[in-house]
């Protein structure tokens, strides 16, 4: 199953662009009562709504009057309220190597905010911050029942989904202090989504590529099969020590390829493009504004 958050024809009272929640069915998206994700994961039996408005759609023909074609589809952040992001730092074997450290015990974790959230298409904005901006594509998993002190088991039968991110990183702000986040939590600097794609269509453990490009250029290229701690431990782990809802979001970790780790180390420029995809799921395109 494939959903989304997308933006409607519509104009929300703020006069900004509204939304829906959505499910594609065939080459369609179709729109749910939720207003995004975020709300829809919060209800209860939102897998039996999805499955049913597909299952409308598929009886109907398409239900264009309450649908959008994929080709024409545009995205919000797929998570845009989540209570909790979190992000895991060092998870990629060649990641960790071209660091220059040790494979870790322990999840090396720091925390987000939603307003560091973006969607497809929007601007990443670093204007007058971004002197040593970085690249950091990432497989992030969405949480889609409570967890608290839950066992790899458990944490794997409350995974809603997989989606895309990138971490994009001020390693000038970051390196400033032995603490990361002041680098990683400036407002609209982390793309999100495009779509959320269920378990069943999608096993990171099996093994999914996770590219970014700037500018077209291939930049990294690793694949899920080399996490040290799989989205299922990571959610495990962290529940021990905080509680995950419905929407919170984990950003898995990057693999090998960011900027900081080349020789010379290479940064962001004004106007560069940023792809970041992730196989299975989709592709993300932002443009950097410094």
């Amino acid at each position: 199953m494939r959903l989304a958050t997308v933006i409607t024809a519509a104009r929300d009272a703020r006069g900004g662009p509204a939304t829906r929640a959505a499910v594609q069915s065939g080459d369609r998206f179709v729109l749910l009562a939720a207003q995004d994700l975020s709300e829809l994961l919060g209800s209860a039996g939102w897998r039996e709504q999805a499955a049913a408005a597909v299952a409308a759609a598929e009886t109907a023909g398409g239900l264009p009057g309450e649908s959008i074609p994929v080709s024409a589809a545009r995205f919000a952040t797929v998570l845009p309220r989540p209570a909790k992001v979190i992000c895991c730092g060092l998870n990629y074997a060649d990641h960790i190597a071209e660091m220059g450290r040790e494979l870790p015990e322990y999840p090396t974790l720091f925390a987000k905010y939603a307003d560091t959230l973006i969607g497809d298409g929007e601007v990443i904005d670093a204007a007058g911050h971004g002197a040593r901006l970085d690249w950091e594509a990432e497989l992030a998993v969405v949480v889609g029942a409570p967890l608290k002190n839950a066992s790899p088991e458990e944490a794997s039968a409350a995974i809603a989904g997989y989606t895309v991110a990138n971490d994009i990183s001020m390693r000038d702000w970051q390196s400033r202090t032995l603490q990361w986040f002041q680098g990683k939590a400036f407002d609209r600097t982390t793309p999100l989504g495009p779509v959320l794609v269920t378990p069943d269509e999608c096993d990171p453990e099996a093994g999914v590529r996770v590219r970014c490009l700037v500018n077209g250029e291939e930049v990294q290229n690793g694949n899920t099969r080399t996490l040290v701690f799989t989205a299922a431990a990571l959610l495990s782990y962290i529940s021990t020590f905080t509680r995950l809802s419905p929407g919170d979001v984990i950003l898995t970790g990057t693999p090998g390829g960011v900027g900081m780790g080349a020789v010379p180390p290479r940064f962001l420029h004004d106007g560069d493009v940023v792809t970041t995809e992730v196989e299975g799921i989709g592709t993300l395109t932002n443009t950097v504004r410094l």
